[in-house]
């Protein structure tokens, strides 16, 4: 249920900082800053001039003491992020200074906001839907360009018109439907029915395509895991470095310098990869740090999104190193001959890399970019990115709703062909369609919304 009061949170991350914002929104904003602002705008009775900052004194509303000296706009609704309403006051940014001026509205008669309300109140009232609320925290979590690109789509509603979209064929079908049931007496003429299978196959068509973007999107949205594998001393920390850009890793000629697992996480292309280096296999172990260090490398194989064998390339093929290879048999993964700016050894032949071959030198950067490219390519399909304005899921929860959907139409295909009457064909639509608002929102529950904005941070 929508209680339409008034909310304050804290909108800046807690901590030392040059500027802290408490966000107020409801009815009540204007009447808390009046109480808890004094400034230009509130002398003589005044109030606020929507959409301009005013300086002034941040007070305690019980006994008007100074808690500190800052700026504060109002948004009046409709023109603001929910639609109500809205109150900023910014303040300077310290841990104590920011809970204080927020203790202040709320003494002046705000309460405080729940996780992700005052979106939750910017798609109740319509300014946004559920899709484009949902992209907001993707927004906030973005760790690449890329990825940051990919929020701000959805936020723009590629998404949502890509669904709007798919809706109008299966509301067509629906109407042809329900006209059947409204006049049972009637004919059936058999191209209607051509029309609605033709309605539904293509609504089927763009829902796969949709579909088809998720692991890309994902991948763009979450970040993947490359593990680094090989001997002691093939070049895995001088690796990581190099794709890091920093001197993460400590790179020494001694075997066996990487005791525990190391992780830094870069961009490569856009997309968000976190990089882990590991422990050199090798059965002798130094000492039992060591074989502790081994074992969490092994550990790792099965959970990374991608394995990295590394081999010494100015290091003819040994009995240890072929051990290696032998045990990965089963995983698929990129073979990378470092070293390549020294005399070369190792016949690559010998290696069926599922994945493919890669040779680089660390030290010069050489056939570092490709192998950017190649981890790059592994995850993300160009084809998802077909043109500017197309829509790529990334939310796990819009995947399954879409499936559901698609179950729903091959439901109704499967009736269709088994003669089943219209009210039965016209629930699959319907339940298809309803599937699709599940999305955008015009079809949920308030469990629902409930467990989507309950993940948003406070203030949001």
């Amino acid at each position: 249920m929508y209680i339409r009061d008034t909310i304050a949170a804290i909108a800046t991350p807690l901590g030392s900082g040059g500027v802290g914002i408490v966000r107020v929104s409801g009815p009540d904003a204007e009447h808390i800053g009046r109480k808890v602002f004094k400034g230009s705008c509130t002398k003589n009775g005044g109030g606020f001039e929507s959409h301009r900052l005013f300086y002034g004194r941040l007070i305690n509303p019980p006994d008007g003491s100074l808690i500190d000296e800052g700026m504060a706009v109002l948004m009046r609704a409709p023109r603001s992020y929910t639609r109500e309403d809205v109150l900023e006051l910014h303040c300077h940014g310290g841990y104590y200074l920011v809970r204080a001026i927020l203790q202040a509205c709320i003494s002046a008669g705000a309460r405080l906001a729940e996780p992700g309300e005052f979106t939750r109140r910017a798609f109740l009232n319509g300014r946004i839907d559920l899709a484009q609320a949902e992209s907001v925290m993707d927004l906030i979590a973005s760790r690449t360009e890329r990825s940051l690109s990919l929020a701000q789509s959805q936020r723009e509603g590629h998404l949502s018109r890509s669904l709007t979209a798919l809706k109008a064929p299966l509301i067509e079908a629906l109407a042809l439907v329900e006209a059947h049931i409204d006049f049972p007496e009637d004919e059936v003429d058999p191209a209607v029915f051509a029309v609605i299978e033709t309605r539904i196959a293509s609504v089927f068509a763009g829902i796969s395509q949709l579909l088809a973007t998720f692991a890309t999107g994902k991948v763009l949205r979450d970040g993947v895991s490359v593990l680094l594998l090989g001997l002691p001393n093939a070049g895995k920390s001088s690796l990581l470095n190099a794709l890091s850009g920093t001197d993460r890793a400590i790179v020494s000629a001694l075997p066996g310098t990487t005791r525990d697992l190391i992780e830094e996480t870069v961009s490569l292309q856009g997309l968000p990869v976190k990089i882990i280096d590991a422990a050199g296999i090798r059965a002798h172990h130094a000492d039992c740090v060591e074989q502790e260090g081994v074992r969490r490398a092994l550990d790792k194989v099965s959970e990374a999104d991608l394995l990295l064998l590394l081999v010494d390339g100015t290091v003819p093929l040994s009995n240890e190193l072929t051990d290696l290879v032998t045990s990965l048999a089963a995983l698929p993964y990129l073979l990378v001959v470092t070293k390549a700016d020294l005399p070369q050894l190792l016949d690559v032949s010998a290696f069926a890399a599922p994945l493919g071959i890669c040779s680089v030198s660390a030290k010069n950067r050489v056939g570092v970019d490709q192998l950017s490219s190649q981890i790059y390519s592994h995850f993300v399909q160009s084809s998802a990115f077909s043109s500017d304005d197309c829509a790529v899921i990334s939310n796990v929860r819009h995947r399954d709703v879409l499936i559901r959907a698609q179950q729903s139409l091959n439901a109704f295909a499967e009736n269709l062909s088994l003669g089943l009457p219209p009210e039965l064909l016209a629930l699959d639509v319907r339940a298809a369609l309803d599937a699709l608002g599940e999305i955008t929102g015009e079809t949920t529950t308030d469990d629902l919304l409930d467990l989507i904005f309950s993940s948003f941070c406070i203030g949001k």
